[in-house]
C-alpha cells in the first residue's frame, strides 16, 4: 500500500515539474488540417507494389548511413530508379514495378502468411496521375502508418513520422510533376523499441503498414486549415470557437459559419493570423445525446474555399460523483474495443467493419464506447456521432515506457495533440485519456500530468481521464490511491478480480474498494477469457460458464462502489494478441471478448445486456 508520505512527496514532485518536458514538435510535418477526408480528394487506396527489406538496404548504404542524407540525396529505393537500355551498365538492385502487390489500406501481416510475425521494413510504391492547376494546393494524407514512417514524392523527401494511428499529411504542391505523373513512395518500420510509444511490450498485434486511407486532397491558395465550432465550456446557450485560415492571403478575410437549419449565419474577419473567433447564441440548437444523437450541417466559406462538416452540441462535466451530460446525470454504459474485425484477419479496413463494431456493442445496450489503446480512424469517431455513442480516446502511454526520455514524452505529446485537432469536433467525444495501466513513481507522475495538463490546454470541453491500476491489502479491500488521479475528472480503475487474481469468480464479492478521490469512478477493464463453445461449470477456467459467472459477480461487487458511474468491461471481441499463446483457449487471441473470433456471442454478453438494460431504465426511464 503507498504511504499517505510518499504519495505526498509524488504529488509535490508533479505539480512543480508539469511543463517541464518542452512542446516542441517531434517531427517536421504540416499542422493537421481539419477534416481533410471532406476535402475534394483524389483516393490512392487500392494497388501498392512492396519490397521487403530486413536489412534496410533501401535506406542505408553499406556503411550505415542514410542514402537521403547524401550530398546527392540519392541512393535510397525511394528513387524508383530504372535500368537505362544498357543494363549492363549501371546495377540496380530492386524494381517495384516487378514486385509484387498488396491492398492498401491494410496490414501486411493479414495479407501475405510470410509476413504474419514480420517486424522491420517494408516500401510501398504507388504511382498516380495528378497536374496540378493554377491557385490550388495538394495535401498528401495518409490516415495512419505502423509506426516509423518515411515519405518520399517524385524521388525527394516529403518526412518522417512516429506513431503508428494518427494521422500525416504534407503539402506536396511545389513537388508534383509538371507532367503530371507521379509517383510516391513509403517505407514503413513496425519495429517496437523501448523509447517508442507505445513501447516493446504490449498485448495487441504488432499490425505492420499503411492501414487506413491515403489521399491527395485540394484546397485553394488560401484555405480553411482549422476550426473548432462547439457550445462553450461554461455556458451551454453559446456556441463558441474559431476558424484559422492559412496562405498568403489569410488576414482580413471575410470567413462564414453556416447552419441553416438553426436559422444561424455569421460573419467574422480574420486577425493578421488569420484566425476569426466567434461566439453567438445557441438555444436553437438541438442538444446532441446517445438518446438523440442530433447532427447539424454545419458550412464554413472563405473567398473560394468551402468546407462541410456534420457536427453535435453537447455538454459534458462533472459534479461530485456524477457525469453530467447536457446538465443531467448518466450512466456511461460501455465497452472496450480494438480496431480490429475479428472475423476477417487484420486491422479495421473501412466503414463497414467499423459500423459493425458500433452496431454490436448498440446491440450489448451501450451508451458508451472506449477506442482503446491508441487513437482508432476518424471514420469510427464519425459514426459514433452519427449512432449515439460516447467515446473514450486514448493515446498508447502504455504500461512501462520511457518516462525519464525528453523524446519519448514528445512523441505522446504529438500524438496526443493530433488524436485532439482529429477529434475536437467529434460530439460523441467526452473522455480524452492519456494512457493505460502505468506504474507509480516520480518519473511516471511528471509524465502524465504534464500529458494531462497539455490536453486540457488544447481542448477545456471535454473530460480527462486515464486507465489506473489499484493494489490490495490482506483485509480484502481494494485501493485506489494513484497520485495521477488529481489531476483528471474521472477515477478510471482497471481489475482483474475473479482472472488474474481474487479466486473463483464467487470469491470476489469479498472485496470492498477505498477510493481516494471523490469523483466520478468508471471501471475501464474488469474481465476474463473464454472460448466459445467450451462449456463447463462456474469453476471451470476458460469455459463460457466461468466468463458468465465472473460478469455477474463483478457487477454485484462494483454495484457497491457508491460513485459508480459507468464501466468499459474487456472486451467486445476476441482480438488477436502475439503473447496469447495457449494452444487450446487461446492460439493468438484475446479471448475475453463477449463476442469470439467468429461473430458468437458468448453467455457474459447476455449478462452485461441485462445490466445495462437496468441502468438505461434507472437513468434513461427506458
Amino acid at each position: 500500500m503507498t504511504s499517505p508520505t510518499l504519495m505526498k512527496t509524488l504529488m509535490a514532485a508533479a505539480l512543480l515539474l508539469v511543463g517541464a518536458f518542452s512542446s516542441r514538435p517531434l517531427q517536421a510535418q504540416s499542422i493537421l488540417i481539419q477534416n481533410m477526408p471532406g476535402r475534394q480528394v483524389l483516393s490512392l487506396n487500392g494497388s501498392w507494389n512492396y519490397i521487403i527489406d530486413p536489412y534496410e538496404n533501401g535506406f542505408y548504404d553499406y556503411r550505415r548511413e542514410a542514402f537521403d542524407q547524401s550530398k546527392s540525396g540519392k541512393g535510397g529505393y525511394y528513387d524508383n530508379a530504372k535500368p537505362s537500355s544498357k543494363q549492363e551498365a549501371e546495377l540496380i538492385e530492386y524494381d517495384f514495378d516487378k514486385s509484387q502487390a498488396m491492398q492498401i489500406p491494410g496490414d501486411w501481416n493479414s495479407q501475405r502468411p510470410e509476413l504474419l510475425y514480420y517486424e522491420g521494413t517494408i516500401w510501398y510504391k504507388k504511382s498516380f496521375t495528378l497536374a496540378p492547376k493554377p491557385g490550388k494546393r495538394y495535401f498528401l494524407y495518409f490516415g495512419a502508418i505502423n509506426y516509423e514512417s518515411h515519405m518520399y514524392l517524385n524521388g525527394k523527401k516529403l518526412g518522417m513520422h512516429k506513431g503508428g494511428f494518427t494521422p500525416i499529411q504534407y503539402d506536396i504542391t511545389d513537388q508534383l510533376s509538371g507532367t503530371g505523373e507521379n509517383f510516391v513512395v513509403v517505407k514503413a518500420d513496425n519495429t517496437r523499441r523501448p523509447n517508442e510509444v507505445p513501447t516493446i511490450n504490449t498485448d495487441w498485434w504488432n499490425y505492420g503498414g499503411i492501414t487506413r486511407d491515403v489521399f491527395i486532397a485540394e484546397t485553394p491558395d488560401t484555405y480553411i486549415s482549422d476550426y473548432k465550432v462547439q457550445l462553450a465550456k461554461n455556458d451551454p446557450n453559446t456556441l463558441a470557437g474559431y476558424v484559422q485560415l492559412a496562405g498568403a492571403g489569410k488576414a482580413g478575410q471575410s470567413v462564414t459559419l453556416n447552419i441553416s437549419e438553426a436559422g444561424i449565419k455569421h460573419t467574422v474577419k480574420t486577425d493578421g493570423e488569420g484566425r476569426a473567433t466567434f461566439s453567438l447564441p445557441a438555444k436553437k440548437l438541438a442538444r446532441w445525446s446517445p438518446l438523440s444523437p442530433k447532427l447539424y450541417a454545419v458550412r464554413l466559406t472563405s473567398g473560394s474555399d468551402a468546407v462541410q462538416d456534420r457536427i453535435g452540441f453537447r455538454t459534458i462535466q462533472t459534479k461530485g460523483a456524477d457525469i453530467l451530460l447536457n446538465g443531467k446525470s448518466i450512466y456511461m454504459r460501455g465497452i472496450s474495443m480494438h480496431d480490429e474485425n475479428p472475423l476477417i484477419p487484420g486491422r479495421a479496413r473501412g466503414e463497414g467493419d467499423l459500423r459493425m463494431l458500433l452496431t454490436w456493442a448498440k446491440e450489448l445496450g451501450c451508451n458508451y464506447v472506449r477506442l482503446a489503446h491508441y487513437p482508432h480512424n476518424e471514420t469510427m469517431l464519425k459514426l459514433a456521432d452519427e449512432m449515439g455513442l460516447l467515446v473514450w480516446a486514448e493515446v498508447p502511454v502504455y504500461w512501462t515506457i520511457a518516462w525519464e526520455n525528453p523524446a519519448t514524452y514528445q512523441n505522446a505529446e504529438q500524438q496526443l495533440s493530433d488524436l485532439i485537432a482529429m477529434g475536437k469536433n467529434r460530439a460523441s467525444v467526452v473522455v480524452w485519456s492519456v494512457g493505460n495501466e502505468t506504474p507509480l513513481g516520480e518519473p511516471r507522475l511528471k509524465f502524465m500530468s504534464s500529458l494531462a495538463q497539455k490536453a486540457r490546454s488544447l481542448d477545456d470541453t471535454r473530460l480527462i481521464s486515464a486507465a489506473l491500476e489499484l493494489h490490495r491489502t490482506p483485509d480484502n479491500v481494494i485501493h485506489v490511491d494513484d497520485p495521477l488521479g488529481e489531476f483528471l475528472d474521472l477515477t478510471s480503475i482497471n481489475e482483474y478480480a475473479g482472472w488474474y487474481w481474487g479466486g473463483k469468480p464467487s470469491e470476489i464479492t469479498k472485496y470492498t474498494f477505498d477510493i481516494k478521490y471523490n469523483k466520478p469512478v468508471t471501471i475501464s477493464e474488469f474481465g476474463g477469457d473464454a472460448l466459445a463453445g467450451y462449456h463447463g461449470d462456474a469453476d471451470t477456467r476458460w469455459s463460457e460458464e466461468y466468463q458468465e459467472a465472473l460478469y455477474v459477480n463483478q457487477l454485484k461487487m462494483l454495484s457497491t462502489i457508491k460513485n459508480l458511474r459507468g464501466m468499459t468491461p474487456w472486451i467486445l471481441a476476441d482480438f488477436r494478441a502475439t503473447r496469447r499463446q495457449h494452444p487450446v483457449y487461446q492460439n493468438g487471441f484475446n479471448r475475453k471478448g463477449l463476442i469470439s473470433s467468429t461473430g458468437v456471442k458468448k453467455k457474459a454478453f447476455y449478462v452485461l445486456q441485462d445490466f445495462y438494460r437496468q441502468m438505461a431504465q434507472k437513468y434513461d426511464g427506458k
